[in-house]
């Protein structure tokens, strides 16, 4: 991502901004505004700005699924019958146990993550969606890389492309 990217709102300001959000989403303005050495309402109009852009699309509450009675995490590779791919996704953004639908290259078109209190959950759960297609699963074992954000371009890089991670 350069930074003349997302509508040029990727200056070094904001890029600031969300290197502090990253860090702790839950900061006050007064707090991002004092890192940045701006006042609170430039800050708020800049996160507006992020937000109305589709630079920051939401802030979320990381629960740990186990915390919630649901230790078992699966991802199932959906392959889906001819003229079955928008009702799968449909039945995906339906089935609560579903936490991460995405449509993917190959020969099978979706990956779900799915969380469950037990294993026995697994066959309900598949089984919705055999009656559109083919499925394989795999038990998650562990997370050695968590959901996190992408790396933020660096700014003193003037505009420049960031070169791939090898």
């Amino acid at each position: 991502m350069s930074l003349q990217d997302a509508n040029g709102l990727l200056d070094e300001t904001n890029l600031a901004l969300l290197r502090l959000l990253q860090a702790d989403p839950r900061q006050p303005v007064s707090v991002l505004a004092r890192h940045v050495g701006m006042s609170a309402p430039a800050v708020r109009e800049r996160l507006t700005r992020l937000e109305e852009g589709g630079v920051i699309r939401g802030y979320r509450l990381d629960i740990d699924p186990k915390a919630l009675g649901l230790p078992i995490a699966a991802v199932i590779r959906v392959r889906p019958l001819p003229g079955q791919l928008q009702r799968v996704a449909e039945l995906a953004q339906k089935t609560a146990n579903v936490t991460e639908c995405l449509r993917i290259t190959g020969e099978d078109c979706l990956l779900l993550k799915v969380h469950l209190a037990a294993i026995d959950d697994l066959d309900r759960v598949i089984d919705r969606f055999l009656a559109y297609g083919t499925t394989t699963t795999s038990i998650v074992q562990s997370a050695p890389v968590p959901l996190r954000m992408p790396p933020l371009p660096d700014g003193a890089r003037n505009g420049r492309k960031r070169k791939s991670a090898r």
